[in-house]
This record gives structure tokens, C-alpha cells and sequence, in this order.
């Protein structure tokens, strides 16, 4: 009896040696498979930090982290230390690297953050991808006009060609967010080619309307698409027209 319970003690003992010998080599495992990527440590974000959060409140929201040399973005920061006095430009999100660009003076934040919504307007946000965003490049303060795209039309009960309008025309863009972005190589010359570096995923939009055409942006985001163009307050008006197959050659 004595003999058959040391021998399952004994078999007991051996499984969890075996079970921490496996967790340890798994875990040597890893840290040899990071060694091999040329880890640093960059900050990251771990909690969300809102746009206006001063650096000095942000320590609680960072975290240290080993990451592979070649994900690690050109101006990721490793510590705070030289960013006294400023705060956060924009949101910030669990996940991203905390760089140096997000960290302005108070004083830029209100520059860029936003703009006055006029009196009697309301504001309406959508996401959409780069393409459907002129490339991307529509800023805070920048007018713009609004396409409303439907498959089978807008206009009959029954199904008909799809139909495009450029509905909306110069609506005032109060805020734009993006999604982090790598940080695109520097040419030999120095330079950082901005203009030749297609972005990155989607941006969320919001523009200050009447509760009209908030209603059209609401009602065409979930039923139709929207497409957006960077229209300057003297762009040329030429007034409504429905483009479908027959007219668009026109």
C-alpha cells in the first residue's frame, strides 16, 4: 500500500515538474524569439488618453514595452522626460506607440482640436476610408462637399441605376480623427515624402450642419455611401445634378 502511494506521489511530482518545465522553456522560447527582432522599449498607451490630457497626467495610462526594432515608429518616445509642459493633440488609443508629434503646447491643441460651430448648425459624425476622404488630406477647418451614393438609386420605389449627387456643398469640418500611422522613411536627401505615402486606415468626420442635412448624412451613412471632396468656400457651384448611366457621358 505504502509503495503504491509513493509511486503515485512520486508520479504526481514528475507531472508538475514537467508542467514547469515545458511553461519555462515556452517561455525561454518567446524571450529567444524576441531577441532575434532587435527589441527596444518605446512607451505605448494602455489606457485611453483624451486629446488636452496634460503629459504629467498621463503616466498611469502608459506602459514600457519591448517591441521589434522594425515595427517601432521613427519619433516613438521611450520616456516623458522632454515633454514637460505639453499635452496630448489628439486622442489617444490603447495599442498605439506614444509619439513624439501627439505631444503639443496647450495652446496648439486649440489651434487644431476644433473649430466654432456656427450658430443654428448641429454636428453629425461618419467613418470613411482615405479614398472617399480626398486622399485623406481634409483638415479641421476645411470645407467640404458631400456625395450621396445609392446602388439602386434614390429617387423611385422600384429598383433603378445606381445615382451619385453632390448634395452638400461647402460644410464646415469641425473635427478629424484618424487612425494611427506608421511613420514613413526619410529619402537620403533628409526629407520625409509625405506626398507619396498613401495612408493608412479609416477617418472619422464630423461636420457642422442643419439638422436637415444632418438627417440626409445619417440616412444615406446607413442606406446608401457617402464620397467627400475638399471644396474651398469659392469653389465653382454648378448646382444639383444626378449622375446615373445614362446622363454621366453628358
Amino acid at each position: 500500500m505504502k509503495s503504491r502511494l509513493l509511486a503515485g506521489t512520486a508520479a504526481v511530482a514528475l507531472a508538475l515538474v514537467g508542467a514547469l518545465l515545458i511553461i519555462v522553456y515556452a517561455n525561454g522560447a518567446d524571450a529567444r524569439a524576441m531577441a532575434t527582432t532587435n527589441p527596444r522599449k518605446v512607451l505605448v498607451v494602455e489606457k485611453p488618453i483624451p486629446a488636452g490630457t496634460p503629459v504629467n497626467e498621463m503616466a498611469s495610462s502608459l506602459v514600457i514595452q519591448d517591441v521589434p526594432a522594425a515595427g517601432i515608429a521613427a519619433t516613438a518616445l521611450t520616456s516623458l522626460n522632454s515633454k514637460a509642459g505639453t499635452v496630448a493633440a489628439v486622442d489617444l488609443v490603447p495599442g498605439e506607440q506614444l509619439l513624439a508629434e501627439r505631444l503639443v503646447a496647450p495652446e496648439d491643441v486649440k489651434k487644431e482640436g476644433g473649430v466654432e460651430v456656427p450658430t443654428g448648425l448641429q454636428e453629425v459624425s461618419f467613418q470613411l476610408e482615405p479614398q472617399r476622404v480626398a486622399g485623406g488630406r481634409i483638415n479641421v477647418g476645411d470645407h467640404v462637399g458631400i456625395a450621396l451614393n445609392f446602388e439602386n438609386g434614390a429617387y423611385k420605389a422600384k429598383l433603378e441605376d445606381a445615382t451619385t449627387q453632390l448634395t452638400l456643398r461647402k460644410v464646415l469640418v469641425t473635427a478629424v480623427q484618424r487612425a494611427p500611422q506608421a511613420s514613413a522613411a526619410k529619402t537620403e536627401d533628409g526629407a520625409n515624402p509625405q506626398d507619396t505615402t498613401l495612408p493608412e486606415g479609416s477617418l472619422m468626420l464630423t461636420v457642422a450642419v442643419n439638422d436637415v442635412d444632418a438627417s440626409k448624412i445619417i440616412f444615406t451613412s446607413i442606406n446608401g455611401s457617402l464620397w467627400l471632396t475638399k471644396e474651398p468656400t469659392d469653389a465653382q457651384d454648378s448646382g444639383p445634378r444626378t449622375e446615373r448611366k445614362e446622363v454621366v457621358y453628358k
